[in-house]
């Protein structure tokens, strides 16, 4: 008996705006983009979240804010 599970997740950009700060590694410009992240089970929504990512336009790292 095989057991299949058929499990994915979906990124969709919602939209983008320039963040205050400037990156600590080369100095560039940080954007700030939000993030609609859904998951599904065997073809069926589950769940949905909507997420803010920061990241540097010089050097294209993922920046996280610590507080």
């Amino acid at each position: 008996m095989w057991f299949i599970c058929i499990c994915e997740d979906e990124e969709k950009e919602l939209g983008r705006q320039v963040a205050p700060g400037s990156c600590p590694y080369c100095g560039g410009k940080v954007e700030a983009m939000d993030v609609q992240i859904q998951w599904r089970f065997c073809f069926l929504p589950m769940c949905f979240k909507i997420k803010r990512k920061y990241f540097c336009t010089l050097c294209a790292r993922r920046l996280e804010l610590y507080y």
